[in-house]
């Protein structure tokens, strides 16, 4: 064999992961309650061997360059600021130049020897796929941040949990798998989405192996509490679910469940960032692994805590693809660094906002599809389930929202006019509704076949994302 060969596990120090990056429950009677100090400076220290990694990396190393700023400029936190942000579409745009894996890559299949490595792919839908490579360090660190999240909204260690997350290219499944195993000790039922096992079954695999969690988007997780309720079960006594880590509209899950749900922020290149604590006054950032950054959405320019805009993450704890200011477009908030009731110093974040890059201009209103849905979805008679569409009517940009109901059909004329007043009283601009029956938007939604529901279509003719 080669020199050099390593296997997995050689090339991952277990108690090393642990040491550096707290599990549950340690974490939350250890580093959960450093003082500000002591993060700042763990995180600067995190920062500065994180730039000299991603230094070499073709991808960073060039824009850097360009901009005028290296890894040895980085002396405080402050000096992040100082580093240019990316954006998906530069990501792409890597892709193009660099087939199939673009230069932004810490480790390529090349290396597979000596850094034994997994690949996921986010996105795909309208181009090529984006993969992204995890060492096996990364992918255990990762776990350890998910298994935080899980902890933090109830999971216990040795409980019996449902994964019903879609597995495939995403990186979302087998994440939630590996925490649960590695770091949880959990019972995992890997019973996938309704398209591998139907939904029923779900409903009576949770009931007979006594699951304390049935992990997947809310939407599906309301869908599964339907199905119970059509077999005679009630959701909030027959199903011992415990802790709801699923997103989502936290109300919903929390009427069909009889449970609080925490709010939760992550996604597929750097996993479980933030979670909610039980003083609901923001999201927690594990700051051990992330420096979280709010942006304005078109400049990249940093703005004042508590402005509204694009959240932008550097994370420090990957040793094969980094990310380093890569804005994510999602939308939320910084709050100013103070103690929690909950004891923590963490910084905090507010919940996600919506996409920056979904944004439609409506009569000179910013209008994002989360924000309908969000609006549509409170008018009583309505579920938790909707699509938004921009469309091009003549010389304007409309927006129009599908809304699903199981009200009986004689009634959703009555209700479309309420949703349209509803969202004309809120937003200053006309929306048409339509009302739909359970179901109706699934080939919209693509529930049953993607990582998470998909909410909103762009149909005009020349669409420019983010603008009209």
């Amino acid at each position: 064999m080669a020199q050099g060969f390593r296997r997995p596990h050689q090339a991952v120090d277990m108690d090393e992961v642990a040491r550096l990056y707290q599990p549950p429950p340690e974490y939350f009677e250890g580093a959960y309650h450093d003082g500000p100090e002591t993060i700042e400076r763990r995180q600067l220290v995190r920062l500065r061997e994180k730039a000299r990694r991603a230094q070499r990396v073709p991808f960073f190393a060039e824009r850097w360059a360009a901009a005028g700023v290296g890894a040895d400029d980085l002396r405080s936190l402050d000096d992040l600021a100082r580093f240019p942000t990316y954006t998906v579409d530069d990501i792409r745009r890597s892709i193009e130049t660099h087939p199939p894996y673009g230069n932004y890559q810490g480790v390529t299949p090349a290396d597979a020897l000596r850094e034994p490595m997994r690949v996921f792919m986010s996105g795909g839908t309208t181009g090529a796929s984006r993969p992204t490579f995890y060492t096996m360090w990364d992918r255990e660190v990762g776990a350890v941040l998910t298994a935080r999240a899980l902890y933090s909204q109830g999971i216990r260690p040795g409980d019996v949990v449902l994964n019903s997350w879609a597995y495939g290219l995403h990186n979302g499944a087998h994440c939630f798998d590996e925490a649960l195993l590695h770091w949880l000790n959990c019972v995992i039922l890997t019973t996938g989405t309704g398209n591998v096992t139907s939904t029923e079954k779900q409903v009576a695999l949770a009931i007979e192996y006594g699951a304390t969690a049935i992990l997947t988007t809310g939407d599906y997780l309301l869908r599964i509490a339907d199905a119970a309720r059509s077999l005679g079960y009630d959701p909030a006594v027959d199903l011992k679910i415990r802790a709801l880590p699923n997103i989502g509209d936290v109300d919903a899950l929390r009427d069909a469940f009889g449970l609080e749900a925490l709010r939760s922020y992550g996604f597929h290149e750097v996993q479980w960032v933030a979670t909610e604590c039980e003083a609901r006054q923001g999201l927690h950032i594990y700051e051990d692994a992330f420096v979280v950054q709010i942006v304005d959405p078109e400049t990249g320019e940093l703005l004042p805590d508590g402005e509204l805009g694009a959240i932008c993450i550097t994370e420090l704890y990957k040793t094969g693809s980094p990310q380093f200011r890569y804005n994510i477009m999602d939308l939320s908030a910084l709050y100013p660094r103070e103690r929690c009731e909950c004891g923590s110093w963490l910084r905090r974040m507010a919940p996600f906002a919506g996409r920056a890059d979904n944004m439609v201009k409506l009569r000179g209103v910013n209008v994002w599809p989360e924000g309908l849905g969000e609006i549509a979805s409170s008018v009583p008679g309505t579920l938790p389930d909707y699509f938004v569409r921009a469309v091009r009517d003549g010389n304007r940009d409309e927006m129009t929202i599908a809304v699903t109901s199981d009200r009986p059909a004689a009634e959703w004329d009555d209700l479309r006019m309420q949703i349209e007043r509803q969202l004309h009283h809120q937003l200053g601009v006309k929306i048409s509704a339509t009302v739909v029956a359970p179901g109706a938007l699934d080939a919209d939604t693509e529930i049953h076949t993607s990582p998470k529901p998909k909410r909103f279509r762009d149909e005009r003719a020349h669409p420019h994302p983010g603008r009209a």
